[in-house]
């Protein structure tokens, strides 16, 4: 590389910080404003690019808030590809759901951070990102899928959905009791016993809770 040349780790940097600039400026006008209140062009803007140059880093409107949950995309394909020798695929999710409540793991809703809860109540009643949020939740689903059985049977396929879904109902029940003002606490203690329950349910089916 040439002195004139710029340092390709510098360039990679640039990017990232103008993409986090970009999604944070697009994030703060959406909770101030609403998203449908707010344009692509008065996002770009704010942040002080084009529109062509925004959408390089972001495809869609919805992007620009969903990137958040892109950390976790395969996440429960890796933990049960990673899973400790004689750890069954769904103790092994499981207690990784327990670790994550234990962290505070926003993903699981269980988070009382002012900006977390109004990050999530933004996903939640708006109804165009919700309906965006299904397809990573439908990525998520096949990479599981996949982990449990490479050879695709339906059997892998049900019990991933079953699990995403879970993971999705008790994550928002988590949220609404935050948002509503519960006690972290009270709720940390009532997620838990919820996903514990929620566990043995895939495990041994709604026959044995009364279904």
């Amino acid at each position: 590389m040439s002195p004139s040349e710029p340092d390709p780790g510098l360039r990679t940097l640039k990017k990232q910080r103008t993409r986090q600039t970009i999604a944070d400026v697009a994030i703060a006008l959406f909770l101030d404003r609403g998203f449908d209140q707010v344009s692509v062009a008065e996002i770009a803007s704010a942040a002080e690019v084009s529109k062509p140059t925004l959408f390089r880093y972001f495809a869609s409107k919805e992007e620009l808030v969903l990137h958040r949950f892109a950390d976790h995309l395969g996440e429960a394909g890796r933990v049960v590809r990673e899973r400790a020798a004689g750890l069954s695929p769904l103790d092994a999710l499981e207690r990784h759901h327990q670790e994550r409540l234990a962290a505070r793991d926003p993903n699981t809703g269980l988070n009382d951070t002012p900006s977390v809860i109004a990050f999530l109540r933004l996903v939640y009643e708006t109804p165009s990102l919700s309906a965006h949020l299904r397809g990573y939740v439908d990525a998520d689903t096949r990479a599981l899928a996949g982990a449990l059985d490479p050879d695709g049977r339906m059997a892998a396929r049900v019990l991933a959905a079953q699990y995403t879904s879970v993971r999705q109902v008790l994550a928002h029940a988590t949220w609404t009791r935050l948002a509503a003002g519960q006690d972290i606490d009270t709720v940390a203690r009532l997620a838990a016993d919820e996903a514990a329950e929620a566990f043995a349910l895939l495990r041994d089916g709604a026959a044995t809770r009364g279904f």
